[in-house]
């Protein structure tokens, strides 16, 4: 009975809080161009269907693209980090203050290289994901305890052997959940580049929605963003689970 109370919470939550939330805009006579009602939301979703769903691909494809570059990347520069205390030490400030660039400041940039469209898109979830990615892998390798390391080494292994075989697969709890964090942020730049310069995508749209004072049509586009960023978290919550078992197995027989 726990089991199944735990997996419909987060619908019961979910319907909940939309009829709250329809309550507070019907007895509060609240104007919908400040709040609209969720029936007003989806009203708008099934009469704007056809452009929410094109411009939800746009934004969803970038953003998966952009994702795919902050892995890739993320993963090999985490690596190169953890690799060496040397290296460490010097690219981590670098990187923090890369970081630290707020990424809309960015965005007139790279249109300025690479015109209005979907490249800046990609380029700007790209940037705003990948520094999780960097960190959690590298500190999953550097974390390795000295005493292991001492161990592996007096029976002959070399350090390419240790960060393969131990320091790698050390790593997955954090790259996973770097991933889950990731995702969420890369929506994030995706949104901020459509909303700046583009000619498609959900930003794009509430932009241009906004524009028109159609609010009930920019609303349905910040629930669009956050249903795909909830189903991308839950797709690398399942993958976490299928490959990271083994870290989660004291604790899960600890629950029991």
């Amino acid at each position: 009975m726990t089991g199944t109370a735990e997996r419909l919470s987060p619908w019961l939550f979910t319907i909940a809080m939309f009829l709250i939330w329809e309550a507070v805009c019907r007895f509060a006579k609240i104007d919908p161009f400040i709040l609209p009602a969720p029936s007003e939301i989806f009203a708008a979703m099934n009469q704007y269907w056809w452009p929410l769903a094109k411009n939800s691909f746009v934004t969803l494809w970038t953003t998966m693209a952009g994702f795919a570059l902050a892995v890739g990347f993320g993963i090999v520069l985490g690596l190169v980090v953890g690799w060496s205390r040397t290296i460490y030490r010097g690219l981590y400030p670098v990187l923090i203050g890369f970081n630290s660039v707020p990424k809309v400041a960015v965005v007139p940039i790279l249109v300025i290289w690479f015109g209005i469209g979907e490249i800046p898109a990609i380029l700007t979830a790209f940037l705003i994901s990948f520094f999780p990615i960097v960190v959690n892998v590298a500190t999953g390798l550097s974390t390795i305890e000295p005493e292991l390391e001492d161990v592996l080494r007096a029976l002959g292994a070399s350090k390419l052997d240790i960060m393969l075989k131990v320091g790698i697969p050390r790593t997955q709890p954090y790259l996973f959940g770097a991933l889950k964090v990731a995702i969420t942020l890369a929506f994030v730049g995706t949104v901020v580049s459509e909303t700046i310069a583009a000619n498609a995508g959900l930003g794009f749209l509430m932009v241009q929605a906004g524009s028109n004072f159609q609010m009930p049509l920019v609303f349905a586009g910040l629930l669009l963003l956050a249903a795909e960023g909830i189903v991308m978290y839950a797709v690398f919550a399942y993958v976490e689970v299928h490959f990271t078992k083994w870290a989660h197995r004291s604790s899960m027989s600890a629950a029991g």
